[in-house]
């Protein structure tokens, strides 16, 4: 297993950039590891993504250098354990609104003592058994593999105080989108009541001394970033617009 630098990056308060890529693509994952990225989103919740497609990009991040995350379909023992098995550094797991929730999300990750996570000798992510004693590589997993629980509910929002308290969560991730249409402002995350749960929920996360993180264009990145926000990642899509309107509004000053 590779060493996992993106979490060696947050351990240090540095912010960790990704994409979230949600169709299968281990040519686009190779391009966002050499255009300076630090991670890429592998979404199996809302993307179209089938677990050989993730094992395949996760051989093209390790290629191009940057660390694999995957966001599974549901917070579950199965959907995450084969994720893991494809050898994705992480996870980022959907829809966690209580403690509960959150140690659920770890212990499918870790393997013994930390977690339940079923051990494996022949699947990729233990190289297939090959170099090191399950025990060993068991070892380096729990300390490898990042475990990121998405608060994205008002639910969540309630829940924070104890969520926050949970061991061997690396990440807590406010979702902007999900949290604007649980408190009744869908696709509105600029709407004050949004914008007021998103900013009480980073303040515990930072008096708790742990890393917090969102995803948006470039100017919430920023706004997200003053508030000591360092897991942080745009989605493709919002990159090419970006990057389109950016290239064409530059040709068309030429003609």
């Amino acid at each position: 297993m590779l060493a996992n630098r993106m979490k060696r990056k947050l351990l240090t308060g540095d912010p960790a950039f990704g994409v979230s890529v949600m169709f299968p693509s281990p040519h686009i994952v190779d391009i966002v590891g050499r255009l300076g990225f630090d991670w890429v989103l592998i979404d199996c919740e809302h993307g179209s993504i089938s677990l050989e497609s993730v094992e395949l990009m996760v051989m093209a991040a390790e290629t191009a250098g940057i660390t694999p995350i995957a966001r599974p379909p549901v917070n579950s023992f199965e959907a995450i354990g084969q994720l893991m098995d494809r050898g994705v550094m992480g996870v980022q797991v959907p829809h966690v609104n209580t403690a509960a929730d959150a140690r659920r999300a770890v212990e499918s990750v870790k393997y013994h003592p930390l977690g339940e996570r079923g051990l494996a000798a022949g699947v990729r992510a233990a190289s297939y058994g090959y170099g090191m004693s399950m025990s060993e590589y068991a070892e380096q997993s729990n300390s490898e593999t990042l475990v990121c629980v998405q608060l994205e509910e008002g639910e969540a929002v309630r829940n924070v105080d104890e969520i926050v308290q949970v061991e061997g969560v690396d990440v807590f991730f406010v979702g902007p989108s999900d949290l604007s249409q649980s408190l009744g402002y869908p696709g509105r995350p600029d709407a004050p009541p949004v914008r007021e749960a998103m900013d009480s929920v980073f303040a515990t996360i930072a008096a708790a001394g742990s890393v917090s993180g969102s995803a948006g264009n470039a100017s919430a990145m920023n706004r997200y970033m003053g508030q000591g926000v360092t897991y942080l990642y745009t989605h493709l899509t919002t990159l090419l617009s970006f990057a389109a309107s950016s290239f064409l509004d530059e040709v068309s000053q030429q003609g």
